[in-house]
């Protein structure tokens, strides 16, 4: 249905929209939006995919008949990703132009997108933005736009072929200019962006584009890119727009491959919380939303500015559950994304590194403390270290360090599956491999308790000459620091604690009882028994001596070079005062 008084509206504010559809099927759907959009008043071209037969063509005009304001324009065979759509938009752009010379604005769409807001609400957006072209532009070099596919590479070699009917064509021909070094330059003057293809550009800005005297230039240059239609206006446009607005009018999300989302009925309140002029690609079925949103209904009014952000939260969502299956199980059917934030392990479990260099026999007493029989170094480059010295454990788990090293992050997912319901306790150090340990820190099931500069207390005893083992305390400082680093680094997602070995030895007591409610239910455990604390005496002086010769350990805090045993009886007096 219309509504007359629309296009007095238009008049009335002094500016007036026109838009350019590109239709490839469901053209009774097209027809609908186009009759919607061309009883507000506003001029429409329609461009038909000329894969679609002329009976269906003649069928939509004849639909259309009774609106003067709408035209058709040369047809092009449009392929996904290739100049063809350009071709499309540039012909719809151009009749819109030439038999429309009031249009301040041209609106580009497709046949499956779908007003989501009246019409007038668009009108007096634009009204408020005269000058300004809105657009989605952004450079490569600054912004990861592309979700899947190639991204510089598009603009640096040749892309004759079809990627969907050509794809042997289209992999080989792109491999052999890889091999040959070949790298276009754009033409001078311009810098390639990207972007969606949906806009709404003003008239100015449009007509400099289509008339701009190096078009030929250009149109050599775009038309074999691969996808040209997200980069040749919304490069060009930079070249002439005096205001633009780096941001698309018309709502469209894409899946993790760069594929659309498509929207159903059930989407209906989700696309008007948007506030979005337009949405795309609304399924041809979606009954309610077409009567819905082309009802020119006073509820669909929001007087908003568009932000799609307030769904954003839903589609990522969609996204992790499309491609991450169930915590810590890796599938046939997907593989978990290490670099995600989703978490990685099917249980929580502990991770410590420093604490038995700081504690004679802590793996026995943290068994005895949790229940739990804790393992020792299961990352040790020489061995793993099962808890009692098994040499299996369960899910057929091996001491075999090939198959752990083969994917260590992979060997702690198993182990934390096949023993989901029991926390795991396992050690760690400076020494063992960093990918587990990256792992680790995106791991929100994970919490880590370190003791820096611990390793040094190893250092201390070891009877190596001096100026070996400076060259190890620099290496393992070097490795204990890029660990620390990713523990705080924005991407971790473990819990973590972290002191210095002089910091902790303050106050030892207060981390162990954490570990023993960690491993219980709230207020249902106390530390009865405190592990024994190794003899330190003469550490300080050690560390002087790496001092002395050039290493700063730093990690390790600021241990005293004299009264060490002092230090040492304090800490255990605290121990013991504690119980």
């Amino acid at each position: 249905p219309a509504r007359d008084h629309w296009p007095d509206v238009q008049g009335d504010l002094g500016v007036s929209v026109g838009f350019v559809i590109l239709a490839h099927t469901a053209l009774d759907r097209a027809a609908q939006v186009a009759r919607h959009l061309a009883s507000a008043g506003c001029p429409i071209v329609i461009h038909v995919d000329k894969r679609v037969t002329q009976y269906q063509e003649k069928r939509l005009r004849g639909i259309l008949r009774a609106f003067g304001d709408v035209r058709f324009c040369q047809r092009f065979k449009c392929d996904w990703g290739t100049w063809s759509i350009v071709a499309a938009s540039k012909a719809g752009a151009e009749m819109m132009l030439k038999d429309f010379p009031d249009v301040d604005h041209v609106y580009l769409t497709s046949g499956s997108c779908m007003p989501l807001r009246p019409l007038s609400e668009l009108m007096e957006y634009l009204a408020e933005h005269p000058d300004t072209d809105f657009i989605e532009s952004v450079t490569t070099a600054d912004s990861p736009w592309t979700l899947d596919g190639l991204e510089h590479e598009r603009f640096t070699l040749y892309f004759p072929f079809s990627w969907r009917h050509q794809r042997r064509l289209f992999d080989g021909f792109v491999g052999i200019q890889r091999r040959l070094g070949i790298r276009r330059r754009p033409p001078p003057g311009i810098a390639p962006h990207l972007g969606s293809q949906w806009w709404c550009l003003t008239r100015a800005t449009l007509t400099k584009i289509l008339t701009d005297p190096q078009r030929s230039t250009y149109q050599r240059y775009f038309r074999s890119l691969w996808i040209p239609d997200e980069a040749y206006f919304q490069t060009l446009v930079r070249q002439h727009s005096t205001s633009i607005e780096s941001r698309s009018l018309t709502l469209s999300k894409f899946d993790i491959q760069g594929r659309p989302h498509t929207f159903y009925d059930d989407h209906l309140e989700l696309l008007r919380r948007s506030d979005c002029f337009f949405a795309r690609k609304i399924w041809p079925k979606a009954d309610r939303l077409y009567q819905s949103f082309l009802s020119n209904s006073p509820r669909v009014t929001n007087n908003a500015e568009p932000n799609p952000g307030k769904i954003d939260r839903l589609f990522s969502k969609a996204v992790e559950l499309r491609n991450n299956g169930r915590h810590g199980l890796i599938m046939q059917s997907r593989f978990p994304r290490d670099e995600s934030k989703a978490v990685q392990t099917a249980w929580p479990y502990s991770v410590f590194q420093g604490y038995a260099q700081v504690f004679d026999g802590f793996e026995q007493w943290l068994t005895r403390a949790t229940g739990t029989p804790a393992h020792g170094r299961l990352i040790n480059p020489d061995r793993v270290e099962f808890a009692g010295g098994a040499t299996n454990f369960k899910g057929g788990l091996t001491t075999a360090t090939a198959l752990r090293d083969y994917d260590e992050p992979g060997f702690l997912r198993n182990l934390v599956w096949n023993t989901r319901g029991e926390r795991q306790y396992f050690q760690y150090s400076a020494q063992d491999g960093l990918d587990a340990w990256l792992f680790m820190a995106r791991d929100p099931n994970a919490q880590i308790s370190v003791i820096t500069g611990a390793w040094t207390i190893a250092l201390f005893r070891s009877d190596h000459p001096f100026a070996a083992l400076r060259r190890e305390a620099a290496q393992l400082q070097r490795r204990e620091r890029a660990q620390i680093e990713a523990l705080r680094a924005p991407w971790a997602q473990a819990r973590v604690r972290i002191e210095t070995l002089s910091g902790y030895l303050t106050s030892p007591i207060q981390p162990l009882q954490e570990i023993i409610d960690e491993a219980s239910p709230p207020g249902g455990a106390y530390l009865g028994e405190a592990p024994r604390l190794t003899n330190l005496d003469g550490l300080g002086v050690f560390l002087q001596r790496l001092r002395n010769a050039g290493i700063q350990p730093y990690l390790a805090g600021n241990f005293p070079v004299r009264s060490t045993a002092g230090n040492r009886e304090r800490t255990v007096g605290n121990i013991r005062a504690a119980h």
